[in-house]
């Protein structure tokens, strides 16, 4: 039975947002047969793929990318995109760019977030109106920067307030914490955008710079990553994670069924991703316009159902630079690529099991998730089977307490404030919206670690037989007061 694509409108947002985004179209016009400029190649004659998900056609024929590029600066969308081989592949009515950009400061980006309100979310309804059957909207951004996340929190809010009813993923890049930031105000940044992606957001894929760096050093041996480099090994998560979407089979056909198989509980909506075998494409282009050739690959050399299901549990393979080894996995998603038997499949499940390689939570379902999706007819690779793991895990926690630890850190000092104050009204008046957020966060983090007690299910719950009156009138917290108010919004 062939049933209607459910279209997913793409955003991105900030540098960071628009550089991996654009290696993530380069990467779905190479599955799907499309050129560089919109038009099906001749080869191209695969026709029971879902281009319409991420595409739709203009009237002469070509593809168009259901996408949004915005920018508070011209430097990466227009003049960038001008001189790239794809400046004909997008909507040029889709390309938002301002001059003076949000210079590294949350605040900033968030208040011209405010500011060109009306000409932004008009583009996202024209485009929203464009599909016949919009599902929901991915935002890709950075955490740490001015317009990603400043832009990025204001946008997130929006789209809960003007499409309570689609469904809206993020993926989110958190910055490398094992290096001192040339942005001093990065902690308040990290922080003030974590509450909205706590509060505004269904799904959350955190793509972990520290992980990534050491990814590309340690398995592609790569002595210093470029910056295309690392957006070429997050464009292969974006485009592995949405292959069953793309190349619908007998289930995860679209993006609502993925999520809700991964988050057993609202709140705890932050996933992990892993892929292997990596391999970066021949030829890369870099800022400059200038190409690159040199295939990168993983040093693996025979790829089976049950080998790369086993070296997707891996920390060594895993985005995220918490260790697994702590904590308890709440759910995991395989997608699995190739031409796969499925009683490779229960084999390789049985094999895992029987040797205890995966820690779950003691309250919920004890098992993994297999997803087989096609591979690309015109993508060509040398291996015959790769997988990408989509997972939530409890060790997200410890993501969320360096934040917290850099934050307090320099709020000790109220170091940097003077850089918020005269940006928003909502930092004129003291530290109320930091001391709001650091509280979603904190409980945030403090529920993950919740989650690894077979009790988590009364977890926040207040005593069943309470003493006296005022175990009943518990005070709420600012944190369920926020997100009651959003999800009264959200009805």
């Amino acid at each position: 039975i062939k049933t209607m694509p459910r279209e997913i409108v793409n955003l991105q947002v900030g540098q960071c947002g628009n550089q991996i985004g654009t290696e993530f179209w380069k990467q779905l016009c190479r599955e799907h047969g499309i050129s560089e400029d919109g038009y099906l190649e001749e080869f191209a004659t695969e026709t029971d793929d879902r281009k319409d998900v991420f595409f739709y056609q203009a009237d002469d024929g070509h593809f168009i990318p259901r996408a949004l590029l915005l920018d508070l600066e011209p430097g990466v969308v227009k003049n960038r995109l001008g001189r790239s081989a794809q400046k004909d592949l997008f909507n040029p009515e889709n390309v938002f760019s301002a001059q003076s950009g949000a210079g590294n400061n949350w605040a900033k980006g968030y208040a011209q977030a405010e500011q060109y309100d009306e000409e932004v979310i008009d583009k996202i309804y024209r485009e929203a109106d464009n599909s016949d059957s919009l599902e929901g909207f991915i935002l890709s951004h950075s955490i740490a920067g001015g317009t990603g996340s400043g832009m990025g929190s204001y946008l997130l809010e929006k789209l809960n307030d003007h499409f309570p009813k689609k469904l809206i993923q993020t993926y989110s890049v958190f910055p490398d914490y094992k290096y001192q930031s040339d942005v001093v105000v990065q902690p308040y940044n990290s922080l003030l955008t974590l509450k909205r992606l706590a509060l505004n957001a269904d799904s959350v894929v955190v793509l972990d710079n520290t992980a990534l760096t050491v990814i590309a050093e340690d398995r592609l041996r790569i002595t210093t990553p470029t910056i295309d480099q690392m957006n070429s090994i997050v464009s292969t998560v974006m485009a592995a994670s949405t292959t069953t979407l793309r190349y619908p089979g007998y289930m995860n056909n679209d993006l609502v069924g993925l999520v809700a198989s991964l988050i057993p509980t609202p709140r705890c909506h932050f996933l992990m991703t892993g892929y292997t075998p990596i391999v970066l494409a021949a030829q890369t282009e870099d800022s400059s316009g200038a190409k690159s050739s040199g295939e990168r690959r993983d040093n693996v050399q025979k790829t089976t159902v049950l080998e790369v299901m086993r070296r997707l549990l891996q920390p060594k393979n895993i985005m995220v630079s918490t260790s697994t080894k702590e904590g308890r996995y709440m759910s995991i998603l395989n997608i699995i690529q190739g031409d796969v038997d499925p009683n490779q499949v229960h084999k390789a499940l049985q094999r895992i099991r029987e040797r205890r390689l995966v820690n779950f939570i003691p309250w919920g379902p004890a098992g993994i998730q297999v997803a087989l999706s096609r591979k690309s007819p015109y993508v060509d690779t040398k291996h015959k089977v790769s997988g990408m793991m989509l997972a939530n895990h409890t060790c997200m926690a410890e993501l969320f307490k360096r934040a917290l630890g850099q934050y307090d850190t320099i709020i000790s000092r109220n170091a940097y404030l003077h850089q918020f104050r005269p940006e928003h009204a909502m930092f004129k008046e003291g530290n109320a919206e930091f001391d709001s957020c650091r509280e979603v966060v904190q409980s945030l983090m403090d529920e993950y670690k919740a989650a690894e007690n077979p009790h988590y299910t009364s977890w926040g719950m207040p005593p069943p037989n309470p003493t006296n009156d005022e175990s009943d009138t518990r005070t709420k917290t600012r944190y369920e007061h926020e997100r009651d108010n959003h999800q009264g919004a959200s009805e």
